[in-house]
C-alpha cells in the first residue's frame, strides 16, 4: 500500500456545492476507484485559500493511471467542472504534494 497526496483549488464559495455532490458520490464511481486500487480516500478543504488538500492510499499495483479512460471518471469530471480549477478537458489541477514527515505508531 501506499499513499499519496495532491493539492486541488475549488471556486470561492463553492464548499457547500462540493460536498453535497461528494456526500451523493455516484456508486459506479466509487466501484471504479476501488477497482483500480483506491483503499482509502479523504479530501480536506482550507478556507483561507479555497484549497483542497487530498490523501489517498491505494495498492501497490493499482490502476489508477486507467481512470481517465473510463466513462464514470470523464463524466464525475465533467459534472465538477464547473466548481473547482479544471484543464479544458475538464480534469482537475492537481499538485502533487511530497511528504516531509510521517510519524506511525507510537506502540
Amino acid at each position: 500500500m501506499e499513499t499519496i497526496a495532491f493539492r486541488m483549488v475549488l471556486n470561492p464559495g463553492m464548499r457547500e456545492e462540493y460536498e453535497r455532490r461528494h456526500a451523493q458520490i455516484w456508486p459506479e464511481l466509487v466501484d471504479a476507484l476501488h477497482n483500480a486500487g483506491v483503499r482509502e480516500y479523504r479530501i480536506f478543504f482550507d478556507p483561507g485559500t479555497d484549497h483542497l488538500f487530498a490523501v489517498l492510499t491505494r495498492t501497490t499495483h493499482h490502476t489508477m493511471d486507467a481512470l481517465p479512460e473510463l466513462e464514470v471518471m470523464r463524466k464525475w469530471w465533467d459534472y465538477m467542472a464547473d466548481i473547482m480549477h479544471t484543464a479544458a478537458d475538464h480534469t482537475p489541477l492537481q499538485q502533487p504534494l511530497e511528504q516531509v514527515f510521517r510519524l506511525s505508531s507510537l506502540s
